[in-house]
């Protein structure tokens, strides 16, 4: 059985929403990234992202992009199944998947206010320029420390690994 997402949207249609944010004096967030097992990691960055504007865009990476990106073994959880995830989170007004390199063609497509980062990334933020032409503004988020996704699946295999020496 398929359930739609009505969080998930196309570029355009998010870009029409983002317009009617700015119509109504309102700034939208955009943020980017696999999301591929959610943990208090990424949903406390989500809701700090969140909180930058007045409604949140998450740009999803596709599979594709993930695995070209994080290897073969990702994503754990495909692309519908992470919009399917991530969506329904109160910090999350639109999902919007892209599987570019980077994500710099889609936020000048999208064009956010506020482009919102984790730390990790602070050396390098993938569409900047763009948002700041625009009179927006980059945001990097601190991480949570010891939550990451790759962490959280090293702590599933050594438990897992456990199980079958039991």
């Amino acid at each position: 059985m398929q359930i739609d997402n009505p969080k998930a949207m196309t570029v355009e249609e998010l870009r029409g929403e983002r317009d009617k944010l700015v119509a109504q004096g309102k700034k939208l967030a955009f943020t980017n990234g696999c999301f591929d097992i959610l943990h208090r990691g990424p949903v406390t960055y989500l809701t700090f992202a969140r909180n930058q504007g007045d409604a949140l865009a998450v740009g999803l990476n596709t599979d594709a992009s993930v695995r070209a990106n994080k290897g073969d073994d990702r994503p754990i959880n495909s692309e519908q199944d992470r919009a399917f995830v991530v969506g329904p989170l109160r910090a999350v007004d639109f999902v919007v998947f892209w599987g570019d390199k980077e994500p710099r063609d889609i936020i000048s497509k999208i064009l956010p206010q506020m482009l919102v980062k984790g730390s990790e990334w602070a050396h390098y933020v993938s569409g900047c320029e763009v948002v700041e032409a625009n009179g927006g503004r980059v945001v990097v988020a601190d991480m949570v420390e010891g939550r990451s996704t790759t962490n959280t699946i090293q702590r599933i295999l050594q438990a897992h690994a456990k199980d079958e020496k039991a």
